[in-house]
């Protein structure tokens, strides 16, 4: 049989939450604690059914959010492979034990499938979790290693990936998705499934000292010196992550003179609206980030010195545009366009966006190809 009928035959047609749970038991994930909330109740059902015909896996619904990320811990320190899932309040809840598995240095995978907000909010999709994912929404000085996903396949390929590095890094990883991400049918193909017993020996883990030294992982450091010294650690660690996990697509990039910088959902229909804006002959490409955390600021900052202006499209009142803003550090205008609290904009609605910033009157060009007046915030539409 040829590699593209094999190809063929190895894809699968399933809903982006049950890929992800797929792709997590494949990855080695035997470990799962949460609580039900909508619209990524379909991942721990999966998991559920999954797990039940495993017995080396433990799923538990708990009590509560807070209870099901401090189960996440305890798993993560007796050396397993370890995921939760919620959605926006429920990630809320859980940002204390976050900010306790990333002090303790533990590798454990979260997924967060967005919803509207703020407060309890809705259950459409929404992208108002930026701030918190990237910028550590729970106490101390601790990062997310945090990947956006845009189809099924990535999603499956992410997974993977996310598993992986909460282990090389000792660090958790958010997966950040949405509802509509959770919900949509695509046909993917699967990595080949690891088994546990074969990974990487984790020799920090605590599982009974018999024959050996007593270890302790702890957040607690009294001594404000250790707790210093922690966080120096911490910083020298996350600045190696950003050295080598960063990624990103450019599409349509190469001769643009307007770029549109959009993740997940809202890339792709901005994807949509660069297409039509394309056949209406104007330059545009759209710039999608795949690691939100570490942000790829060099090659928007590279990409901005050809453009004369970057629209930032979020589902959202605008967060992720002060990271653009940061990497563009003057050298075109940015502006803003956005759509919160779930209404999800279409790929006609992106088109006109960019076809009014085309028309509007371009600033004069210095030296250097970068435009004059530095980086000005406009929100358009």
């Amino acid at each position: 049989m040829s590699e593209t009928k094999e190809k063929k035959k190895d894809k699968k047609l399933m809903r982006g939450s049950h890929v992800l749970g797929e792709a997590a038991i494949r990855a080695g994930c035997r470990a799962y604690f949460g609580y039900p909330i909508t619209p990524q109740n379909e991942l721990p059902e999966y998991m559920a059914e999954q797990f039940a015909q495993m017995p080396d896996a433990v799923f538990l619904q708990a009590e509560s959010e807070l209870a099901s990320i401090n189960m996440v811990m305890g798993a993560s320190i007796a050396g397993a492979r370890v995921m939760t899932s919620s959605s926006s309040p429920g990630i809320s809840l859980k940002q204390e034990g976050i900010s306790y598995i990333a002090g303790m240095e533990l590798p454990a995978v979260i997924v967060n499938m967005m919803r509207g907000g703020p407060g309890l909010g809705n259950i459409a999709p929404a992208q108002g979790d930026y701030f918190q994912a990237t910028k550590g929404g729970g106490h101390g000085d601790y990062r997310l290693i945090v990947l956006a996903p845009a189809y099924g396949q990535e999603i499956a390929d992410m997974t993977r990936q996310a598993f992986d590095l909460a282990d090389k890094y000792r660090n958790p990883v958010m997966i950040l998705g949405d509802g509509m991400l959770g919900q949509m049918m695509e046909p993917v193909v699967f990595p080949d499934p690891i088994d546990p017993a074969q990974l990487p020996a984790k020799p920090w883990t605590l599982t009974g000292c018999k024959g050996r030294p007593s270890r302790i992982i702890r957040s607690l450091w009294l001594d404000v010196n250790r707790e210093e010294e922690l966080n120096w650690r911490l910083v020298r660690k996350y600045e190696a992550i950003t050295a080598e996990v960063v990624d990103q697509e450019m599409y349509l990039a190469e001769d643009a003179e307007l770029i549109i910088v959009a993740y997940g959902t809202a890339a792709r229909i901005a994807k949509g609206g660069v297409q039509r804006a394309r056949a209406m002959g104007i330059k545009v490409g759209l710039f999608r980030p795949k690691t939100l955390w570490p942000y790829p600021s060099e090659p928007l900052a590279r990409l901005a010195d050809q453009v004369d202006e970057i629209i930032v499209f979020e589902m959202s009142t605008g967060q992720m545009v002060e990271d653009v803003r940061l990497a563009v550090e003057g050298r075109c205008r940015v502006s803003f366009y956005g759509r919160p609290g779930g209404v999800v904009a279409t790929p006609e609605e992106i088109s006109r966006v960019i076809s009014s910033t085309h028309h509007r009157a371009h600033p004069k060009k210095v030296a250097g190809g970068r435009a004059s007046g530095g980086s000005r915030l406009t929100v358009v539409g």
